[in-house]
């Protein structure tokens, strides 16, 4: 399914760290704000466990995570984020918990965003030569058990009704980092913005390689379909659309 019809009123992005959506899903958020939509960007740490500099100690870790969130905001404001919300985890320690699962089940009710995008909460290795980083996982898991059953079922963390957020069911759950694909999102016209984007992480990439690095991920998720970049997806149809259904 090519998913270049659908936009979403409003989309939710969830990932563990600084850049992580800039890496991956950078280049839809951008598409989809240019369309109109409102885009939430929820970064659950703020990676100040994010270097490895000699000189660097427990001591630093606090101004990182101030830098880091610093980059992602300048990267937020490429794209066209609307709003921009650090959980601020600590960075490398991330798990799927109840308390985790409950604080994104609460920005869920809050924001109502029609679509979430999140990675896999199953992927360990990428090729031969990445292990993909624990807190992804957590993040990804946590990301989809709050979409369902949490967000969407008034009797799960009934304090957050107590609170007025009531339920809020999410129509569709974009999973990057998959194998399992079936939806491409055409991102050719938004691939400098993605670009730009993770440029602005300075403290994790160096900027002049980083457009060769998109330009052949974006082409390889491309390959088989009729676009030059894109992004690859697994989509769950949650709830269908009064139009859909029909």
């Amino acid at each position: 399914m090519n998913a270049n019809g659908y936009i979403p009123r409003r989309a939710m992005s969830i990932y563990a760290h600084p850049d992580d959506q800039d890496f991956t899903v950078a280049g839809t958020l951008a598409k989809w704000a240019r369309l109109g939509s409102e885009i939430i960007s929820v970064v659950i740490t703020s990676g100040d466990s994010g270097s490895n500099d000699p000189a660097m100690d427990g001591a630093h870790k606090k101004d990182l995570a101030a830098l880091r969130e610093k980059e992602q905001l300048a990267a937020n404001a490429v794209l066209g984020v609307r709003e921009t919300v650090f959980l601020r985890y600590p960075d490398g320690e991330l798990e799927p918990t109840v308390p985790l699962r409950k604080d994104l089940t609460r920005l869920i009710r809050q924001f109502k965003p029609d679509t979430v995008l999140t990675g896999n909460p199953e992927a360990w290795f990428y090729g031969d030569e990445y292990v993909n980083h624990p807190d992804h996982r957590a993040a990804a898991q946590a990301a989809c058990t709050a979409v369902f059953p949490s967000a969407g079922t008034r009797l799960i963390f009934t304090d957050l009704l107590a609170a007025g957020y009531e339920p809020h069911e999410v129509k569709r759950l974009y999973i990057h980092g998959t194998e399992e694909v079936n939806t491409w999102v055409d991102i050719t016209e938004t691939l400098e913005l993605k670009i730009k984007a993770l440029q602005q992480h300075v403290s994790q990439v160096d900027p002049k390689e980083v457009e060769k690095w998109m330009r052949e991920w974006a082409e390889e998720e491309a390959r088989g379909q009729e676009m030059k970049y894109a992004e690859a997806y697994k989509v769950m149809i949650l709830k269908k659309d009064e139009v859909e259904a029909g």
